[in-house]
């Protein structure tokens, strides 16, 4: 279990151009950070080198003192700009499918978490972009035994649906430890 995310003097670099350096954060079990600037400056970047897609130019992405390998494969959730939802089944189904994927068995917790029981069976397709990601992180949060960070560049929510998703993280990181 992963109980807390430590960067220290985090510099990524990409396509030859220094995006950042010099980047110390410590978040604990339960904590919430959010990455905000304008495009480029490498906001998904670094969310993607904690994930461990990208390589840091320099510094160091700590797990609470886990092999950073077994901590991201048992441990971490990365939310990327595509949703990876199919259009054409409804909220109802993902989230039935993404659970039993994940070795899990209901995901209506999850579901409630986020306020999405109005929107369970409309198609996908049919969902905003605050909606689609709501749903998106509702299949991070059914899945079971991952506790840790949920990453996620994050579309426009509604405030009810941010509020839920902090309200689930905080749940989430207590259940787990």
């Amino acid at each position: 279990m992963i109980r807390n995310l430590t960067l220290k003097t985090l510099a990524i670099r990409r396509g030859g151009r220094l995006l950042f350096e010099g980047v110390d954060l410590v978040l604990e079990a339960g904590q919430a950070c959010a990455l905000t600037g304008a495009n480029g400056v490498g906001k998904t970047s670094l969310l993607r080198c904690v994930a461990g897609l990208v390589r840091a130019e320099a510094g160091e992405v700590g797990f609470g003192g886990l092999d950073p390998s077994e901590a991201r494969g048992a441990g971490l959730h990365f939310v990327g700009h595509h949703d990876g939802l199919k259009p054409a089944r409804t909220a109802r189904e993902e989230l039935a499918f993404w659970t039993r994927w994940c070795g899990g068995t209901d995901p209506t917790p999850a579901a409630e978490a986020l306020e999405l029981a109005p929107l369970l069976d409309l198609e996908v397709r049919r969902l905003s972009a605050g909606q689609r990601r709501r749903v998106a992180l509702a299949r991070l949060l059914a899945a079971p035994g991952r506790s840790g960070c949920s990453m996620s560049r994050s579309a426009r929510w509604t405030p009810a649906g941010a509020s839920g998703s902090a309200r689930s993280c905080r749940a989430t990181s207590t259940a787990a430890g």
